[in-house]
């Protein structure tokens, strides 16, 4: 196993349970994990990269998004401000339907390059294209696109089986079977799931949402979980009530505990529809929420109260979400904005909570929403998944001072420095590690030229 010493780091975050952050130390990986943090350590035959000047922090952990949605970016087109989610949902399926294999692996590439650049080491997608173009391929796709990249990956195979013509959003032609879905997720964990530690991809079972699925997707997902350890998720609580209560009577948070998809293998997407008793049900279940601040910014969604949810044990992560409702995979841009959207109605909303609480939202409640107690931190034996900021920037002069806050009250959004995963550089002065980024930018710019222009003479003007 190769070894690599990260020599003269100017701080290390760790994000440890001591909150430690360590000044002039340096960092021992030996193959996927750290082996030691401290100052002068000598490793003869180690690798040693020169991190002068230099702020370490553990990899960001995305919970939440969708990869392919990297294609619909900046397209106004598909903008949803004034429109509910289930409204939305409607106008969205029209371009769903166009997505191809091309499409699902070239915006994958275009995500992950994103979220690299930007600190983040391990990302979970929920991916729900499985159309005729794609047939049940999407996924694997993604499992190429995350290897040839080097993130930790974790894929949520998700499916709507209701068809729109029984009351969901999705195209009578798009729609699952739940024996098809459940079928699928067998083959995709046989084939891809690995266990252990540093494992680098996972399968987690994630049918889209209540609203667009039957009561037996939700119920054989429960079922496959138990049988194969692997984690649930879905969105929740994102404009669906109404729909909910009039079909069932009930609202959704409820009619998912009555299934069992509840609890601390579990969590949900958004959440900001919920009411304080329903907080207090997911604290008390150990169930967690993936707050997305993008979307909730940008169509104007209700801000989650992430003070009062933190005293109900409500365990929160942070997601991007996919580009349909916020263009961008920059998680650091993500953690800016949830501190400043936190501040801005923290005092209406029990108050406001730190740029650090936010950083460890980020790491070590993503890893705990994976599953993942390896991840999340810069300790011994964990996961060496880190990323470096510069801190001798001209621009970051007189803010050093407090590491800990400096990426959400500073706004430190660019390129980072460096980002390791699994104790392999992937990302380093501006350049992804053995990634033609040119080549693959002009064939994925034909990619999606190519499902724009069907979308376009669907439905819509292209502008």
């Amino acid at each position: 196993m190769s070894r690599i010493l990260i020599k003269n780091a100017k701080t290390v975050i760790t994000c440890d349970p001591k909150d430690q952050v360590l000044k002039n130390v340096d960092i021992l990986i030996d193959g996927p994990a750290i082996k030691e943090i401290g100052p002068n350590i000598v490793c003869p035959d180690a690798e040693v990269i020169d991190a002068t000047g230099k702020f370490v922090y553990p990899g960001l952990v995305n919970t939440h998004h969708h990869f392919f949605q990297t294609f619909v970016r900046n397209l106004t087109t598909i903008d949803y401000p004034n429109m509910t989610v289930p409204e939305w949902l409607d106008i969205w399926f029209k371009t769903v339907r166009f997505v191809d294999l091309d499409v699902i692996y070239y915006s994958s590439m275009t995500a992950i390059a994103d979220l690299l650049k930007h600190g983040c080491t391990t990302a979970f997608d929920h991916s729900y294209v499985f159309n005729s173009f794609t047939g049940k391929e999407s996924t694997d796709r993604q499992m190429q696109a995350a290897k040839e990249m080097g993130i930790r990956f974790v894929a949520g195979r998700a499916t709507n089986t209701l068809p729109k013509s029984l009351g969901s959003s999705i195209p009578d032609d798009m729609h699952e079977e739940t024996d098809e879905f459940i079928n699928d997720c067998r083959r995709l964990i046989r084939q891809y799931h690995e266990e252990g530690p540093f494992a680098m991809n996972q399968i987690v079972i994630a049918p889209c949402q209540p609203m667009n699925s039957y009561e037996d997707t939700f119920i054989e997902s429960v079922k496959l979980a138990k049988d194969t350890g692997c984690r649930l998720h879905t969105h929740l609580g994102e404009g669906e009530n109404e729909i909910m209560e009039a079909r069932w009577g009930i609202r959704t948070l409820e009619w998912c505990r009555q299934r069992g998809f509840i609890g601390d293998n579990v969590w949900y997407a958004h959440c900001w529809e919920l009411t304080e008793d329903e907080y207090k049900m997911m604290g008390d279940t150990g169930t967690g929420v993936s707050h997305c601040p993008g979307p909730a910014v940008l169509a104007g969604f209700p801000i989650l109260p992430m003070k009062q949810m933190m005293r109900d044990n409500v365990l929160i992560s942070l997601g991007c979400d996919g580009s349909a409702s916020n263009d961008s995979s920059n998680q650091l841009d993500s953690i800016r904005m949830a501190f400043l959207a936190q501040c801005y109605f923290g005092k209406e909303r029990g108050g406001a909570i730190s740029a650090y609480d936010i950083l460890k939202i980020a790491t070590v409640n993503g890893a705990k929403t994976l599953g993942r107690p390896a991840l999340g931190s810069l300790e011994n034996g964990k996961a060496a998944d880190l990323f470096m900021i510069d801190a001798d920037a001209l621009e970051l002069s007189g803010a050093i001072h407090d590491p800990k806050n400096l990426i959400g009250r500073c706004g430190v959004t660019g390129n980072v420095w460096l980002t390791m995963v699994n104790g392999k550089v992937v990302f380093k002065d501006n350049q992804l590690v053995g990634i033609d980024e040119k080549k693959l930018a002009r064939e994925g710019d034909l990619a999606q030229e190519k499902c724009l222009r069907n979308v376009c003479e669907a439905f819509a003007p292209y502008r």
